[in-house]
């Protein structure tokens, strides 16, 4: 009875796809492996990059966020020194912050160093050129001075072109709508043929998108 509801629940959702215009996808872990892993860390005149490293792994420590993770990992695999972090603050959509070793650090997104002394051009070249390679690009700031930055990139799966060219050629539009800049999400999209990017997107914008494209007419399906 149960693998007769299961083929009937099987056949339903084939049926239901076959209908479908549009499919919304999400990148991480989705298109890409949803394992990134530290690719580079650029510090500033009178930065090392070790001790960069050692500074943002240490907010990161106590996170189990991917990206966290990732910086953490690097860390250790390029022999940076191992931290505490006194009063960590997560500020959502911007980063984290906190103190170590005697200095105030945040580690986040253009926003969050706005607060902490703000970006010059070199900075915001650094962060769009690591952008333009699918790389997400993460500033540190040591005492209210932006002093480097710490990148990392999450693989496209061996499947996912040919999914996504399966997918067109069933006439399917495929919408990619992420959490990541812009121009990290585009270059993704670039590689792998994407229809349309939405970038710096909340769970709640993506289900705003949805309603857009039902308000088209469209039949949608998400992954």
């Amino acid at each position: 009875e149960d693998l007769q509801q299961a083929k009937q629940i099987s056949s339903e959702a084939l049926e239901r796809m076959a209908k479908v215009d549009v499919l919304v996808v999400d990148k991480t872990g989705t298109l890409t492996e949803g394992k990134p892993s530290l690719t580079d860390v650029v510090a500033g005149e009178g930065f090392d990059e070790r001790r960069l490293l050692a500074l943002a792994a240490a907010l990161e420590r106590g996170s189990e966020h991917p990206l966290a993770e990732a910086i953490v990992a690097g860390a250790k695999e390029r022999g940076a020194e191992s931290l505490e972090a006194q009063d960590f603050e997560a500020v959502v959509g911007q980063g984290v912050r906190g103190r170590v070793d005697g200095s105030a650090i945040a580690l986040g997104n253009a926003a969050m160093m706005a607060q902490h002394g703000g970006l010059d051009d070199h900075w915001q070249q650094e962060a769009e050129r690591l952008q333009g390679e699918g790389k997400t690009a993460m500033f540190v700031a040591v005492d209210d001075r932006v002093a480097g930055i710490v990148a990392v990139a999450d693989r496209i799966k061996e499947t996912t072109p040919g999914a996504i060219e399966a997918l067109h050629a069933e006439g399917l539009r495929i919408v990619m709508a992420t959490g990541d800049s812009r121009r990290t999400a585009e270059a993704i999209a670039g590689q792998l043929g994407i229809d349309e990017v939405r970038a710096d997107v909340s769970p709640e914008d993506k289900r705003a998108l949805v309603e857009e494209l039902h308000g088209q007419g469209l039949k949608v399906a998400m992954a």
